[in-house]
């Protein structure tokens, strides 16, 4: 199936249409919901209208071979950022970052919740990838950033550096994470400015929750802010999320799609302060009992000054 925002049938603002489809579904209400669920509503809201509406993304720019398949493959999704045509200017409007429940994010988090977000097979997944990444355990002058952090972290088991910070919006479930060092509970979706001095991390991690994120181009300059020279940004992302919660671009899109958008951020939030964003699939192989969830990761280093 082409991508129906790439294709011009989905504008930002029929994001409450496709949501109310997902909502009227049985037992997805106020739940995390696959690309899967919410493909079927976008079809459903936009399914009567002829290409050509009014999200000018500039998706369609992307890759001078067409548009991108909104179930993705692993070659889609790692070539997307492979030679990107980018568009002069940041293609995005305000109303790309509207969320159906523009509600405080601090209401809907102020419940711990002790769950993962992803399966099995692709939390162990991220785990390797991150076991790669990171600086090697027991580096005493490394410093790494979880944000958007939570009751886990996904970092290899028994991991340790010399400072391990997590950014979340829940004090319980922060206090739940062996691997940090120290925590901060601050909503970024406020006040975007990370509480940390200039060039303090080698590594900034987030796990599936860049999607929520309603202020993408602020929190990507102060991450570039915080970051030491050469430091490491990985962004990784599945295909579940809250859609009431993520972002009108996101849930209107698919795997591909993401990968791209997570890469602009990188590209114009500080124009030639990135290196060229990358993307890989990590996703796991299907398990004997069937699919697993796919795992992606977007990332690039902050240049040396």
């Amino acid at each position: 199936m082409m991508s129906l925002i790439s294709r011009g049938c989905v504008c930002a603002s029929d994001q409450v249409s496709i949501l109310k489809v997902v909502r009227r579904q049985p037992g997805l209400a106020d739940r995390e919901v696959s690309s899967g669920a919410l493909r079927s509503a976008v079809c459903l809201v936009a399914g009567s209208r002829q290409p050509g509406g009014a999200l000018a993304l500039g998706l369609s720019l992307f890759r001078s071979r067409g548009s991108v398949a909104m179930a993705a493959s692993v070659s889609e999704v790692e070539q997307v950022l492979q030679q990107p045509q980018w568009p002069e200017k940041s293609p995005y409007s305000a109303k790309d970052f509207e969320r159906f429940d523009e509600s405080s994010d601090t209401i809907f988090y102020n419940s711990p919740r002790f769950v993962t977000h992803i399966d099995d097979h692709a939390i162990a997944a991220l785990t390797k990838y991150y076991g790669e990444v990171l600086p090697p355990s027991g580096t005493a002058d490394a410093a790494v950033l979880d944000l958007c952090s939570s009751w886990i972290s996904h970092y290899p088991k028994g991991y340790q550096a010399g400072k391990i910070t997590g950014l979340g919006m829940n004090e319980a479930e922060l206090s739940r994470n062996e691997v940090l060092t120290d925590y901060v509970v601050h909503d970024l979706n406020v006040d975007a400015a990370l509480p940390f001095e200039d060039n303090t991390y080698d590594v900034i991690t987030n796990t599936v929750s860049v999607d929520y994120l309603s202020k993408p181009m602020e929190v990507f300059k102060e991450m570039h802010r915080v970051l030491k020279p050469g430091g490491l940004a990985v962004m990784s992302f599945s295909n579940r999320c809250f859609p009431t919660k993520a972002i009108a671009i996101w849930t209107s899109t698919g795997d591909a799609d993401h990968a791209w958008i997570v890469g602009s951020y990188f590209h114009y939030s500080v124009p030639g302060g990135w290196t060229d964003p990358a993307a890989k699939d990590i996703s796991p192989k299907p398990s004997f009992f069937g699919k697993t969830d796919p795992m992606y990761v977007v990332f690039a280093r902050k240049k040396d000054a």
